[in-house]
């Protein structure tokens, strides 16, 4: 087989799409040498990627010119590229595929975030994402999701018979696994960040939820002994600035710390030092960070939400995300337990050790093969 990926998740830092699209991609190509596969962009690839592929022979990097036609890339660039250089399946891992190659084409939706919360995004990108994703639905032959909970969503959103959609589960990056805490000295001390620390991990976003998270540890610091810091790691997002007042206004000083984006030796040191990783998120498609951090051996509270169910189980403290007191009181309770914590490391550890990329990647080869086999036999 011949397969075209997406290469726009990685024109830009990795952060949830574009890890799942090389990690798959890097996975698939060692499972299954006898394919070639090839990322496909218009634009060019952020970072080392020439470097990061060169020991995977069967993994291509594309990077076709465009003109003010070919611009309009999934309706025409595209097309008339995979014309020139046809491949048996083209997989479209950030919601889009090319128009005019419907029986070849397998989509990932990852979340349907735009529908369930539109508010939560910037309108134009919202709009555009709610008037292309019914196109991109009706192009594809396969769609995958990363778990039941955005399966049934996109059934009974879309009236998609669930026979169409296929569930592979993401997993956590090789290199996310404990860190002896004597190694994440000196990422913290280079960070400010002290030994009793409470994390996050994510764009900031109003999706995550932040500014719940901001008003529990507003409480925990003005109505207990409890002084952790808060670290927020990730890059800057969008429609945060309600965020951004209410922490100029209570000024948490060096009890907070907003790191900006972190590579991934960074975050192991931070994901295996943390005394609690925290993830309020009101929506979800899998939940990638929580599970990174519990491979770290961090224990995890995160919201109780469909997707985090699926993803973590009762393997970590769900709570109500729009409950900053539910939130504060389980903060403030585990910090006090350290019992409690290492059973949850060791619950979380055990668990995330479940999902692998290798797994994902044989999930995917097989839905490959289901399309080519559906181009033999038409119905």
């Amino acid at each position: 087989m011949r397969i075209g990926l997406d290469g726009f998740p990685l024109a830009s830092p990795r952060t949830g799409v574009g890890h799942y699209t090389f990690e798959l991609a890097r996975a698939m190509a060692e499972l299954a040498p006898q394919h070639e596969f090839e990322f496909i962009s218009r634009l060019p690839y952020a970072g080392a990627m020439l470097r990061e592929i060169e020991s995977i022979p069967n993994l291509h990097l594309a990077n076709p010119q465009t003109n003010s036609i070919t611009r309009r890339w999934w309706s025409i660039g595209l097309p008339r590229y995979l014309k020139r250089k046809p491949v048996d399946v083209f997989h479209g891992t950030n919601y889009e595929v090319p128009l005019w190659n419907r029986r070849r084409n397998v989509l990932t939706v990852h979340d349907l975030s735009v529908f369930a919360h539109p508010d939560k995004h910037e309108r134009d990108i919202a709009r555009r994402a709610r008037r292309r994703l019914p196109i991109m639905l009706r192009a594809a032959a396969i769609i995958m999701t990363p778990t039941e909970a955005v399966k049934r969503e996109l059934s009974q959103r879309f009236n998609i018979s669930p026979d169409r959609i296929v569930v592979t589960p993401e997993a956590p990056r090789s290199n996310f696994r404990p860190l002896p805490i004597t190694e994440t000295v000196a990422v913290r001390n280079s960070l400010g960040i002290d030994d009793d620390f409470i994390l996050f991990v994510g764009t900031i976003e109003p999706r995550k939820n932040l500014l719940t998270l901001a008003h529990a540890f507003d409480r925990i610091l003005r109505e207990t002994d409890r002084r952790p810091q808060l670290v927020i790691a990730g890059g800057a997002g969008w429609l945060s600035e309600g965020l951004h007042r209410f922490l100029s206004q209570v000024d948490f000083g060096d009890r907070l710390r907003m790191t900006g984006y972190l590579d991934d030796e960074d975050l192991r040191a931070l994901y295996s030092s943390c005394k609690l990783f925290i993830y309020p998120s009101l929506y979800e498609g899998f939940g990638l960070p929580p599970l990174e951090a519990m491979a770290c051996g961090a224990p995890v509270i995160g919201s109780r939400i469909p997707a985090l169910i699926d993803t973590l189980g009762d393997n970590a403290r769900l709570v109500d995300p729009l409950n900053e007191n539910e939130l504060a009181k389980s903060i403030v309770e585990l910090l006090g337990n350290e019992t409690a914590r290492q059973k949850m490391s060791s619950a979380g550890l055990k668990h995330s050790a479940g999902f692998s990329w290798n797994e994902t990647a044989r999930r995917t080869l097989e839905v490959y093969e289901r399309v080519l086999k559906s181009l033999r036999n038409p119905t």
